[in-house]
């Protein structure tokens, strides 16, 4: 069974334009990589977890942003490239990323050398405007600013 992650796009107006909330993974192998490399804050989840706890709980760990899940509203899922199903909520909140506060990982770095390393799991965030936003993230997951694109012009 392919592995499901979940996650919750954070958006807000700005003189009338849209923008979303994405994070950048920590790490070693992410340091680098930008364009196609930005996610929205998801996490892996297992059955019978409710995806849309799960993506509410990875959003605090990610960034430090508390979002209710009466606010969310589904963006759907989409397949990544490697397989991964991701899920969606989207939900309006302000959040300012020079107060982020991410979790950590621990990484054996450099590879075979016997020294392990705690990295952030999102090393920074940033708001985008839905073009840029388009561009910043990993291809699959670009489906889901289109779906909140057209849910903000339907409603």
């Amino acid at each position: 069974m392919a592995k499901q992650s979940a996650g919750i796009l954070a958006y807000k107006l700005v003189d009338g334009e849209v923008e979303v909330l994405l994070v950048h993974p920590g790490g070693p192998f992410w340091a680098k990589k930008d364009l196609g490399a930005w996610s929205l804050p998801k996490g892996e989840y297992a059955d019978p977890d409710d995806p849309l706890q799960a993506g509410l709980r990875e959003l605090a760990e990610e960034t430090g942003l508390v979002v209710a899940a009466a606010d969310c509203v589904p963006l759907g899922s989409v397949k990544q490239k490697a397989g991964k199903v991701v899920a969606a909520w989207a939900v309006a909140a302000d959040f300012d990323p020079a107060r982020l506060r991410s979790n950590t990982f621990e990484l054996e770095w450099p590879p075979r050398s016997g020294n392990r390393r705690e990295f952030p799991e999102v090393d920074r965030a940033e708001w985008f405007d839905l073009a840029t936003a388009r561009q910043k993230l990993v291809p699959a997951q670009a489906e889901f600013i289109d779906r909140l694109a057209a849910h903000l012009s339907a409603g």
